[in-house]
């Protein structure tokens, strides 16, 4: 096996084709097809399965094509480093965020980044968390932000921040007094909501508080598009529960919103930084987990901004 196999492989996985990945990899598909014989009759199983209409990877195949992604990463950064003139932390790193998320850290996440690492290329994949999640399990990402603390046994998984969840409305609706300062659930359960779709987290865990007292959402729409979401209830469409984050990007854009925490429910939402197993971690993914931390560290002390926590700290730490 060797690292022209590997990514010949992957790209044919990638591609659903050989000969789409041989004009892909501008090799002849008769040579490709010998690399693969010699893959599978290396790895001892078959690694593909042949059909009419292209090739898809078998079980073991797919596991493969799993840590193949990784092998190549680390082999890429191993060249780069080699071929480095400079000492200097180089290589690219992939990093899976949220929409909030990306709101809240990106841009200081990238000054961070290019100010102190300027060999290294970042790579920043915004998507929902549940995608995020899938790319991190199968090696396509260096590191991640989720939601929640038990996704995976194979990945290291560190808690960094809290964020509050709020009540936002368009700066001048009418769907509350201009008075008021915060809200209730009860409050909240007689206007007209935009909320992710069910199988979402955040809906999940507003979800749970309205259920806890008896209350049903008055759902008007079900979007799962941040931007989307945001100008809608500038819009006036209806009113939306999320961090402090799906605004911080807003102001530039010239649009103020209301926004009114909980009176009568501790509305929090946890934030893990995954990444992968120190011994599998490049430097460069080393230094941008660092950067990532500091940049929220930094968003936490930030006066402008409420809502956000510094993560509790575990009894054995």
């Amino acid at each position: 096996m060797d690292i022209r196999q590997l990514r010949s492989f992957v790209k044919i996985v990638e591609l659903g084709s050989l000969s789409k990945a041989a004009k892909h990899l501008y090799v002849a598909q008769p040579a490709l097809s010998q690399q693969i014989a010699k893959l599978e009759e290396d790895v001892g199983k078959p690694l593909l399965i042949r059909s009419s209409k292209g090739v898809s990877p078998t079980k073991n195949g797919l596991a493969l094509y799993h840590h193949a992604h990784l092998i190549l990463r680390q082999f890429d950064q191993a060249l780069s480093i080699a071929q480095a003139e400079t000492p200097e932390v180089i290589g690219m790193v992939s990093v899976g965020l949220p929409a909030t998320t990306v709101a809240a850290i990106g841009l200081p996440l990238i000054k961070r980044v290019r100010e102190r690492y300027p060999g290294i290329l970042i790579n920043v994949v915004e998507a929902m968390s549940g995608h995020i999640d899938q790319l991190i399990q199968q090696n396509q990402l260096d590191l991640a932000v989720l939601f929640a603390g038990n996704l995976s046994e194979n990945l290291t998984i560190e808690p960094i921040l809290v964020e509050e969840l709020f009540l936002f409305l368009k700066e001048d609706s009418d769907f509350l007094p201009a008075n008021r300062t915060s809200v209730t659930m009860a409050e909240v359960a007689g206007l007209p909501l935009i909320v992710p779709t069910s199988s979402h987290g955040l809906r999940k865990r507003i979800s749970v508080e309205f259920e806890s007292r008896a209350l049903n959402m008055n759902v008007v729409a079900e979007i799962d598009s941040l931007s989307l979401v945001m100008n809608c209830v500038h819009e006036g469409i209806g009113a939306t529960i999320k961090p402090m984050g799906a605004i911080m990007q807003e102001a530039a854009k010239g649009r103020r919103w209301r926004c009114l925490p909980f009176s009568d429910a501790q509305l929090r939402r946890s934030n893990f930084l995954y990444s992968l197993p120190s011994e599998s971690l490049t430097p460069a993914a080393t230094v941008v987990a660092g950067e990532l931390k500091e940049a929220i560290k930094d968003l936490v002390q930030d006066p402008e901004w409420s809502g956000f926590e510094p993560a509790p700290v575990s009894s054995h730490d």
